[in-house]
């Protein structure tokens, strides 16, 4: 490929609305271009790098059994509605009505459509198990797209959902899953872990998430040496059963004026933030419940809807918080609110705390647990935090930031069971169907590749991503030769089966070696007059910045094995 007849539109500075580094380098390095908010036009360089993506997910997919399909983006509601999320997806669920005013949506996951198929083809247990995938465009209106494609509201998605008579059969077809997305993740040249993860709006017994580690990731990870490994949502925390007790005073009101947050109140009340219990008001599917956790501790909304089995949790808007409590936000507490309080268990730990009085510019202290209120309940409610316990050997965990790229669910018989996806068994018995669900981001898996591959430079491609593997740069030279060599070595090498961009644009050395840092094509290859006429060519790798300089004779072979020991097959 020459790079004068391409559109690879370079540029020196960073997008203004651009917030993290791979959202800066596809755009600046031409992979990417914006329409609208969340919506972008994959550019020749960028769709090369995605279809590279693809080809390795559609291999692993396909090694592990699957079939390839493809399902329509316009759903009708009436699946969404016989599986009950119509009205409970909420907002990010694009709806519209046809011409006959039938009521749609784009589709942003597709365990409706497919289960619907799977009802009208399969019909005996002699049909499973079997998996069927997509590779497909979904779209999903976030309120605030951010981070390029990284959270865009249209965006390229790899969807599996396996069939099977039974939960065995689903246990193994969710270990298939498991193994062929960390074949994909290792073959894409990526640092990840799988991690424990909540289902969320999925649903679902169990799940994981294959966790690209970065800086920049939007999720913490709980990682521990014994191998235990889960999202914060979701991870575990244990601590000693029995309720600490001790003689305390009786519960006494203070005032405090203006003293609203943790911080404020501790400060105030001369104690440390962990003998201060926050009080949280949560509006759920399932009702408005108050929640209790000690104040340096922070809530964890999918654990509260977990523990109520409730589709949503969300913190109350202060209209509501006055209602249940009397009180403005920051002055909530436990004793005397009109709904139901579940506690955290890290509260077991303290004999007696400060909290909200529920009135205005009011706290209590010595509040103590049995005593001065009776809870509706106790449970695990918080975020797992850096030195916390592992729920597996007891030591403490670490915490580091990770970016979801794929997603591995057990739906059990959640879809089937509301569409009636049954079956016969061997017996004559109609059965429903037991799903699993399994989702990679395409895009995102390329931008979590940026993420955690680049220098102040540009992006530092990894192999078996890269738009290209070799770039040659000829330098200008009176003759021309550079330009002859350069033709030579790109038709020799792809002989070779390497794929090169050759940068014959009339344009400074400078350029040309920015461009390419820029873009991160793995090898780089410089021919100019003064090599040429000592009979060599320059490499340079990109990863590393080690140089070479190679006889011309020798240069193709040597790029050559360079590249295909990078290769992941």
């Amino acid at each position: 490929m020459q790079y004068s007849k391409l559109l690879l539109p370079t540029l020196k500075e960073d997008p203004a609305e651009a917030e993290v580094v791979s959202h800066k380098l596809m755009f600046r390095s031409g992979l990417i271009r914006k329409l609208a908010a969340g919506i972008y036009t994959w550019m020749p360089a960028g769709l090369r790098s995605l279809r590279k993506v693809e080809q390795i997910v559609r291999e692993e997919m396909d090694r592990a059994g699957a079939q390839e399909v493809l399902m329509p983006a316009v759903q009708p509601a009436e699946l969404w509605e016989e599986s009950g999320r119509w009205d409970y997806y909420g907002k990010e669920l694009l709806r519209f009505r046809d011409r006959h005013g039938r009521e749609c949506c784009m589709g942003p996951t597709h365990e409706e459509v497919i289960t619907d198929l799977v009802r009208r083809e399969v019909h005996s247990y002699r049909q499973m198990p079997i998996n069927l995938y997509q590779i497909q465009t979904k779209f999903r209106d976030e309120i605030r797209p951010r981070f390029g494609v990284m959270r865009g509201r249209e965006f390229i998605m790899k969807d599996a959902y396996s069939f099977d008579t039974d939960e065995a059969g689903a246990e193994d077809s969710y270990r298939k899953m498991h193994e062929a997305y960390t074949r994909i993740f290792e073959r894409c040249g990526l640092n990840f872990v799988a991690v424990e993860a909540d289902s969320g709006a999925i649903g679902g017994s169990f799940s994981h998430e294959f966790m690209v580690l970065a800086e920049s990731g939007e999720d913490d990870i709980a990682a521990c040496t014994c191998g235990y490994g889960a999202n914060t949502e979701k991870a575990e925390i244990k601590i000693a059963s029995e309720q600490v007790t001790g003689d305390a005073p009786p519960m006494e009101k203070v005032m405090t004026p203006e003293q609203r947050t943790i911080e404020e109140v501790s400060a105030f009340m001369g104690v440390t933030p962990n003998e201060v219990a926050k009080t949280l008001i949560f509006e759920t599917d399932k009702g408005t419940v108050a929640i209790c956790l000690r104040g340096d501790h922070e809530a964890n909304p999918a654990k509260v809807k977990n523990m109520l089995g409730a589709n949503t949790a969300e913190l109350a808007e202060e209209a509501t918080v006055r209602e249940v409590t009397g009180a403005p936000v920051g002055f909530a507490g436990p004793a005397g609110i009109g709904c139901p309080v579940y506690l955290d268990n890290a509260l077991k730990g303290v004999a007696s705390f400060v909290s909200g009085a529920n009135e205005a510019d009011a706290h209590y202290k010595n509040m103590v647990v049995g005593r001065d209120f009776t809870p509706a309940g106790w449970a695990d409610l918080r975020m797992m935090e850096k030195g916390d316990p592992c729920p597996r050997c007891g030591e403490p965990v670490d915490v580091k930031r990770g970016i979801e790229v794929g997603h591995i669910f057990k739906l059990g018989v959640k879809y089937s069971e509301a569409m009636k996806a049954n079956f016969l068994d061997r017996d004559g018995k109609e059965k429903p169907c037991v799903m699993g669900c399994y989702g990679i981001g395409v895009g995102r898996t390329m931008a979590a590749a940026i993420e955690q591959n680049y220098d102040d430079n540009g992006i530092i491609w990894p192999v078996p991503l890269a738009p290209w593997e070799v770039v040659i740069l000829p330098l200008m030279d009176k003759e021309g030769r550079t330009d002859a060599e350069a033709a030579k070595l790109c038709e020799a090498l792809e002989k070779a089966g390497i794929e090169v961009l050759v940068d014959d644009r009339d344009e400074r050395p400078g350029v040309k070696f920015k461009d390419a840092d820029l873009l991160g094509i793995p090898l780089r290859i410089t021919l100019g007059a003064r090599g040429l006429a000592e009979g060599i060519a320059e490499l340079k790798e990109r990863a590393s910045g080690d140089e070479h300089k190679i006889a011309l004779d020798e240069t193709v072979k040597w790029a050559t094995d360079w590249v295909l020991e990078r290769r992941i097959l």
